[in-house]
């Protein structure tokens, strides 16, 4: 049979578990609580201090800590941030291979080739400077600079 105590190291864990899923440093505080709570009832037998003990502590570290922790782990702009592919956006480059009018070609930028087509759909001849104004996945478009 289980003692409490292991009953709330089995919660920490599973909180614990979670977080590693979910990764936005909030379920953790719970398993904190959790441990706190694991750490009281070795002491206190007494399920409503236990329960305090778990809300107090995780409320703590969501209210107290996690903000801390998200501004220095930078946790909040995760989704904000850009690719190195959406760094190309505004970047020139040479057309290493033409395009043809409503076509394909590629472009040189930074040392890689990039897959490539004309913003207005016009024919761009190989070796002319272009601008990357969009791109939609592998693919650049790009306009004459």
């Amino acid at each position: 049979m289980l003692t409490i105590w292991q009953i709330w190291l089995i919660v920490a864990i599973v909180l614990l578990i979670l977080e590693l899923v979910s990764a936005g440093f909030y379920v953790i505080c719970f398993s904190i609580g959790a441990l706190a709570a694991a750490l009281v009832s070795a002491f206190v037998s007494n399920v409503y201090v236990q329960l305090t003990v778990f809300a107090a502590v995780s409320l703590l570290f969501v209210f107290l800590v996690r903000p801390i922790v998200v501004r220095h782990l930078d946790l909040k702009g995760k989704d904000e941030r850009k690719s190195n592919a959406d760094d190309l956006i505004g970047k020139t480059g040479t057309v290493s291979q033409s395009i043809p009018a409503n076509g394909y070609g590629r472009v040189a930028i930074d040392g890689d080739d990039w897959k490539c087509q004309a913003a207005d759909g016009n024919p761009i001849e190989q070796g002319s400077r272009v601008k990357v104004t969009h791109r939609e996945s592998i693919i650049l478009t790009v306009e004459a600079d």
